[in-house]
Order: structure tokens, then sequence, then C-alpha cells
């Protein structure tokens, strides 16, 4: 039994490195990158205690160089699925039974092997195996995932500390159990924090976790794996499963004992989980959470006061970083009239400025889309964009598959505010733009709530304060996250929790203690110190 009350170290969160040139970072990675680009992996199941090679293998390339093979993936069969699952429910009976400072320490040991040992590698897997710049895959797959991992224990003991009221006749209190059963863990390709953080949170609460990386970010997955390892996570606590998506899924949600379900993804593949889960809601347990980050369709908008350097800025960031390929990328931005010609000056400077290619070359803004379906996906809407009359490309529009997934940062201007790529979710490097008349000022916050089904991030650009508050009125419902002269990017952990409603999921702000209230199931417990002994209340004595 625990012999004190423990505090956590006070998390912060983990400075981004510069990597200047000779600097020890740059070098570092710079040499992890070389070293594994030209070795190979091979990364198995993780099944209990077992690393399975089913001999059915995929290969593992990246999208700059997608002839260039890194590596071999196992894949699983329905049996494996179904192993996973009670070797997940078998580590339950003690890893829900583990003190709370135990699972603390597991989380913050990989939070530091990632911020020292592991820093280099986990940077260069992305790198190679999502094509992020080093920029990109420090801010990621280093400082959230450490700041995840360090915040969440933080988070933990606050939901643990909040309790009831007692008084002298009884003690009341509050536990947090695990869920009974598993939770399902399904992770996107674009962040390898958000992959390592929906497996790790489920199980900081003592859950155990049967996880599905994307198969466009298995190989920083491997990093993630290896780190949990070495912090100590027992066997069986976090199980990983690759193979087909529609097989994993259907096994899992088969399950009586499955208890929730951790998801970052697209949000047609959620609204189908969804739609499972609700058939088979007789044979569960307990009622599954169910927790989901989705897609986006996220905006900026600028006022006519707005400081046309800082739109054009917040444009050409927030849609252009990491190839639009984050959730909260901005792909549709509002621009009045009268700033337009200044606005539309420095974006076209700053796309044509860019530099495109490997992120081997760390002077390269811009590398490679995920895979070919997205490249091709985004060709269609560029090439669709040449031939419309309602829809112009002032930069970019151009692409190229030969060596890898290329697609030239593109923007396009339309004088419809419905057209296409102002609703449908792109994620690539497309940004959409509508002009408007500076009095429709009010029409068009309307206009960007009502355009999308999503509602994740979005921006308002204005020096007019009461034109800022009557955005945050009207758009209220419009984004999850909501930023004020800033990019619609970039949430931090601890600052910015990170979430969004409507068609861009369940809104339960990963980042923050809301998100791992739903991974416990709470218990109050009543104890009464001198028990009654008489059924009697007074109102049934007789009056005298």
């Amino acid at each position: 039994m625990p012999k004190g009350i423990f505090h956590v170290p006070t998390p912060i969160n983990e400075p981004v490195k510069t990597y200047a040139p000779n600097s020890p970072e740059r070098k570092a990675v710079q040499e992890a990158y070389k070293a594994m680009w030209n070795s190979q992996i091979e990364v198995p199941l993780y099944i209990g205690s077992e690393e399975i090679k089913t001999g059915t293998t995929k290969n593992l390339t990246s999208p700059h160089d997608h002839k260039h093979v890194v590596g071999t993936y196992h894949l699983a069969e329905k049996a494996h699925v179904e192993k996973a699952i009670s070797s997940a429910l078998e580590a339950r009976k003690k890893w829900a039974a583990l003190h709370w400072e135990q699972r603390a320490a597991i989380f913050l040991k990989a939070a530091e092997l990632i911020a020292g040992p592991y820093r280099a590698k986990i940077n260069a897997a992305t790198m190679i195996g999502q094509s992020k710049n080093i920029h990109q895959a420090e801010i990621d797959s280093a400082c959230e995932l450490i700041d995840f991992l360090r915040f969440n224990v933080a988070f933990m003991t606050q939901i643990y500390n909040d309790q009831p009221k007692s008084d002298a006749t009884m003690w009341n209190r509050v536990e947090y159990r695990p869920l009974e059963g598993f939770v399902y863990a399904v992770t996107p390709f674009n962040f390898t924090a958000i992959a390592g953080n929906l497996p790790a949170s489920a199980a900081l609460m003592g859950n155990v976790v049967v996880w599905k990386p994307s198969f466009s970010q298995i190989y920083s997955a491997k990093v993630i794996i290896d780190v949990f390892k070495e912090a100590g996570v027992p066997a069986g606590v976090i199980n990983v499963v690759l193979g087909d998506a529609k097989m994993i899924t259907d096994t899992l949600l088969d399950s009586p004992d499955f208890a929730g379900i951790h998801f970052t993804g697209s949000t047609g593949v959620f609204r189908d989980i969804w739609t499972k889960i609700g058939a088979n809601i007789g044979i569960y347990k307990t009622y599954p959470r169910i927790v989901g980050e989705t897609g986006g369709k996220d905006f900026i908008v600028a006022h006519p006061s707005a400081n046309p350097k800082q739109v054009a800025t917040g444009i050409v960031r927030g849609a252009f970083e990491f190839q639009g390929q984050k959730c909260s990328a901005a792909s549709r931005a509002y621009i009045p009239q009268s700033i337009w010609n200044t606005v539309k000056e420095q974006v076209i400077a700053d796309v044509k400025s860019f530099k495109m290619g490997s992120p081997e070359d760390f002077g390269n803004f811009v590398t490679a889309v995920i895979h070919e379906g997205s490249f091709d996906k985004l060709a269609r809407f560029i090439d669709q964009a040449k031939k419309d009359t309602d829809a112009e490309i002032i930069v970019g529009g151009n692409y190229d598959k030969s060596v890898g997934y290329f697609i030239e940062p593109t923007v396009i201007v339309t004088s419809n505010p419905h057209y296409i790529t102002m609703k449908e979710e792109l994620f690539g490097p497309v940004m959409t733009i509508f002009v408007y008349e500076d009095a429709k000022w009010n029409e068009t916050l309307h206009l960007v709530d009502e355009t999308s089904e999503y509602a994740l991030t979005g921006a308002i650009f204005s020096q007019d304060r009461y034109a800022i508050q009557e955005a945050t009125t009207v758009l209220e419902n419009a984004a999850g996250n909501f930023y004020i002269n800033d990019k619609p990017t970039g949430a931090i952990v601890g600052m910015q929790p990170f979430g969004g409603a409507r068609g861009s999921g369940t809104n339960d702000k990963a980042g923050s203690a809301l998100n791992l209230m739903r991974w416990v199931s709470a218990r109050t417990i009543k104890e009464t110190f001198i028990p009654a002994e008489d059924y009697r209340y007074p109102f049934l004595s007789e009056e005298k």
C-alpha cells in the first residue's frame, strides 16, 4: 500500500531545439537519419510478452522517395487480434491494481527517454516515415509527446485529488477506477505525438490497450514501442496489432470486453465505428467510452482592420506547414477586399520562396504528402480548379510523383464561397480563399459558420476589439480551438487543450484532464463512523 501522499514533478513544456547550423542536435539527427535511411527495420506484432512475426509482410517506404525501402512490418490475422484481447485482459489483473505512482513513474521515464537518448531517433524516424522537416518533427514527435507524458501524470493527480465533501459523521471519497475491459487505440499518420498519447493516456489511468497505428506511421511507432518497453510498461498493457483495419476493428468491437475507443482519424471511419458500436451495444459488459478527434475544414477570417502581413503569414504557415497534413491546418480563408491585394502579394511571394524536397535537406520547408492515394486526390482537385470558371490558381498548382509524392503548395481564389475546396477536407497543401466585400463582415462570419460540417480550429485576425468579440460570438460553435491573431495550428499541451465538435469529433480535449477523465469510471465510497441502530426517524414519534 502507498505510504505517503506523493507529489509528482511539476510539468514544463519541453523546449524546442533550433537545429541551427553546427548545433549538437543538428549533428545528432543528421547522423541518426543517415544511419536509419541506410538500414532495415522489421516490425513485428507486440502481443503480451511476444514479438510475433507472421510472415505476411509489407514494405516500409518513405513518401519523399517511395522506391526506397527502409523496412518491413508483419500483418495480423484475426487469431492474433483475439490473442491481443486475451493478453490485455490478463495483464489488466495486475496493471489495474498497480499503485498510481508506479504507473506515473513509467511514463515520466518514457518522457525523459524521448527528451534524451531517443530524441534524434524518434525525430529521424518521423522525418523518414512521415516526411516532416526537422522543425515539424521536433515540435511533434519529441516535444509534444514529451509534454503529453509529463502533463498527463500531473492531470492524473489532479483528477485523483478531486474529492467530495465529508463531515464528522462520515468520510466520503471517490476512487477513479480504470474501465472494465480493454481500450482500442486507433492513431493517425500525421502526428507521432498523437500516436504515442492515445494508448499511453488510457494506460496511465490503469487501462489496458490494443493499439493499431497507421500504416504510414509505423516507423516512428516502432520507436515509441521501444521507449515504452525501456520505460517499463509491462507486457500486455499496450498490445500492438498491424493489418487489415476492418478486420481488426470488427474483431475488437465484437468482444464483450470492449470498453472504449481512443481514435484520431477520418470522420467517415469514426462514424462507421460508432455505428458498429451501437449495433453491438447489447453485448458489452459496460457502455463503451467513444472518444474521437476527426476531420477539419479549418478557417482564417480577416477583418478589414487586420494587419495584412500578419494575415498572409497566418495563411502561409497555417496552410503549408507539414504540407497541410494537420487536422488543424488552415484550408479556407475569407479576406476583405480592402486588404486583399497586399495579402495576395505576400502570400504569392512567400510560397514562391519555399524550397521543396527531402527533409534530410534542412533548407526544405515543404516535403512530400504521405502516400499515393493522398497525392492523387489532391491532384484531382487542383486539375478541377484549373478548369472551373469560378476558381483561379494564383500560385502553385504543379505536382510530381516520379520520385516522391510532391504537391506544390497551391492557393486557389474562388468567387463562390461554396466552392468544393471551401467545404471538403483535402488534407494537403491547398488553400482556398474567398474575397468578400468589407461591408459584409457579419454576413461573412455566418458564412464561415455555416459552410462546413466541421468545427475543429479557426482563426480571426483583427485589430478591432468589437469585431473580435463579434467573431468570437458568431463562431462560438465553429471551432473547438479558436485563435485570435494567430494561425489555427500549434496547440500546446497544458496551454490549449485540443479538440472540436460537429463533424470534427467528441471534443474531449487532448492535452488536459478532460481527456483523462474519459478513461476512468468513478466509484463513490461512503464510510459512516457510527451506524444507526434503530430504523425509526424522529418524525415517527408521537406528539405529547
